[in-house]
């Protein structure tokens, strides 16, 4: 792992994601995670692992603002998101895509809706819309299904709908919670190329996985988390694009 600068320095040119001895603490005594120092470059692809409750998906969660660390500063595209007004977050989350593990589809919404409220949130013209959709839909295999609601889809399309959605803004940074964990192989390939692919584009990829053959089969950078910490950054072994 390369050294990271202090906080006080003017964040690297190639860096997108810089974390400066961030710990987070749910209740006193206790650590989700604690003293992660860590860069990652713009167009990186990495992979995060390690057993349930290393501090994954906390991780993920501060880089979304979706907590704010107990200690330590994070930026993210030069700005230092530990320290964002509440109404600046929603600013910063146009730019990140999220793929939940449990998806978050809205139930009362087609397939066709849901990839769309990114394009609406973000202001885009309503022809624009309908374009972009359905040339997501249709890279994903579900432009057929345009028209369905999530609770009528398998969960590997609902899956393939998230992460529709999660590429919709064509986002600087796409956050990956566990994407293949209720997927079979062949889903899983499917699901991890189109993620690959975004990262070949020039996106930012950080993925949370326990599927370490799918992690070895990528050959991605890896950082490896136990109790909240860094125990291991592997560097990526240029196994497959």
């Amino acid at each position: 792992m390369s050294a990271a600068p202090s906080p006080g320095e003017s964040a690297r040119r190639d860096a997108l994601v810089q974390m400066y001895h961030v710990s987070k603490s749910y209740l006193p005594g206790t650590f989700a995670l604690r003293d992660v120092t860590l860069e990652v470059a713009k167009g990186e692809f990495v992979f995060l692992t390690g057993p349930s409750g290393a501090g994954k998906t906390t991780l993920l969660k501060l880089l979304f603002a979706a907590e704010k660390p107990s200690e330590g500063q994070i930026i993210l595209r030069g700005r230092n998101i530990a320290r964002l007004r509440d109404s600046a977050i929603p600013g910063l989350r146009r730019r990140i895509g999220v793929v939940f593990q449990d998806f978050k589809l809205l139930a009362n919404r087609t397939v066709e809706e849901n990839v769309a409220v990114t394009l609406e949130v973000l202001g885009r013209p309503p022809r624009e819309v309908r374009r972009r959709v359905f040339a997501l839909l249709k890279q994903v295999g579900l432009q057929h299904r345009r028209h369905h609601f999530p609770l009528s889809l398998s969960g590997g399309e609902q899956q393939r709908v998230a992460l529709a959605r999660a590429l919709a803004g064509e986002p600087e940074l796409l956050l990956a919670d566990e994407p293949t964990g209720n997927l079979d192989p062949e889903l899983t390939l499917e699901i991890m190329d189109l993620i690959a692919h975004a990262s070949v584009r020039g996106t930012t990829v950080i993925v949370a996985t326990h599927d370490l053959p799918t992690v070895d089969r990528y050959g991605k950078r890896t950082l490896h988390l136990e109790a909240g910490r860094i125990k291991e950054d592997r560097a990526a072994v240029g196994v497959r694009p």
